[in-house]
């Protein structure tokens, strides 16, 4: 039996229609997200300076693209790599309330990224925060917004179809909640990818809830920074994590595909025990961390959403170059011409 993957790629929307449909997305699926979450826009910075704690570690080790600044005595600034903490002390900034929270178009570079058909050194995302309160952190609260979230990624399909009827819906009715150690449990030995493997594949959509903190095989998920998501308290199910990554099965890469990453974010005491696990306890000292210990920030929940990758779903892309321009190797350019791939420039 021929896979799809070995079929010739039927790209359904030329570039003409390919532009039309990701302005389609990028104007409508913020708009929802502000409606269904009580979000506002709000700008957002490219570049930070250096040494603040603000700037993103990803799963820990990223490096972030760094360059000194001439008129301030060639102070260090670092180009940013998500928003997760800058986020949260813009809410402290804006005075927002309980359950009101900000969106914004974020734009990353990565430069230690790996190339892949979903993965290039540029990032852009939606990234949001919501405040919440004490009763809000815990796992039914990350699930009801799940959901939310969810629903938007089924409306912007079923959008996207009616313009385009060449496309055809294929998220499934409902996302399903999966725990990081239950899918362990289920496939013991397979690798954290083959486990999202098996759980995409055999339910759409996927809500993969405790990424960071060790399973009961002594490894991770997979990694994150131990100052934003909290993946190391025990949820109501009785395991550890207040987050978790959203994920589809992408027929056309026949493989699950992350398009959200996203969690309760980490208190004072959180913070203080991910740090010590982390082995990163001088971040206490950092202008984020110090806010936070010192009870100047509120709690929230947040994530982001690629908006590429996003795009790349919805209108059955093959390949993240299809719907963003970038710098790609010249042999990656050649493979994708002769499966039928053209990337943009």
């Amino acid at each position: 039996m021929v896979s799809t993957s070995e079929l010739k790629y039927n790209c359904l929307l030329n570039r003409r229609e390919t532009e039309k449909a990701i302005d389609l997305i990028k104007t409508k699926f913020p708009e929802m997200m502000s409606q269904r979450l009580n979000l506002f826009k709000v700008s957002c910075p490219l570049v930070i300076m250096d040494g603040t704690g603000i700037n993103d570690d990803l799963s820990g080790i990223e490096r972030p693209v760094k360059f000194p600044i001439k008129n301030q005595a060639d102070a260090p600034a670092v180009v940013v790599q998500s928003l997760a903490k800058w986020k949260r002390w813009q809410l402290a900034e804006l005075e927002t309330v309980d359950r009101e929270g900000i969106i914004t178009d974020m734009r990353a570079l990565r430069p230690d990224e790996d190339y892949s058909p979903q993965h290039s050194l540029y990032v852009d995302q939606w990234d949001w925060e919501q405040k919440i309160n004490d009763s809000d952190r815990k796992l039914e609260y990350l699930k009801e917004v799940v959901e939310n979230i969810y629903g938007i990624f089924q409306e912007m399909e079923s959008n996207v179809c009616s313009l385009f009827p060449q496309i055809s819906p294929i998220l499934p009715e409902k996302i399903k909640f999966i725990q990081a150690e239950e899918l362990l449990q289920e496939f013991p030995d397979l690798t954290p990818k083959q486990r999202e493997y098996q759980a995409c594949k055999a339910h759409g959509a996927v809500f993969l809830i405790g990424i960071g903190d060790k399973l009961s095989n002594g490894e991770k998920h997979d990694g994150r920074a131990p100052d934003y998501d909290d993946w190391s308290s025990y949820n109501s199910e009785g395991h550890k994590g207040l987050n978790g990554d959203i994920l589809v099965w992408n027929p056309l890469l026949e493989n699950s595909f992350e398009l959200s990453s996203m969690g309760i974010r980490v208190n004072a005491e959180t913070l203080e025990r991910q740090l010590k696990m982390a082995g990163e306890e001088k971040r206490r000292n950092l202008f984020f961390h110090k806010k936070l210990l010192n009870g100047e920030l509120p709690q929230s929940i947040g994530g982001g959403i690629g908006q590429s990758r996003t795009c790349m779903f919805l209108l059955r892309k093959k390949h993240i170059g299809e719907v963003q321009s970038g710098i790609w190797p010249e042999e990656e350019v050649q493979k994708c011409l002769n499966e039928g791939v053209k990337l943009m420039k």
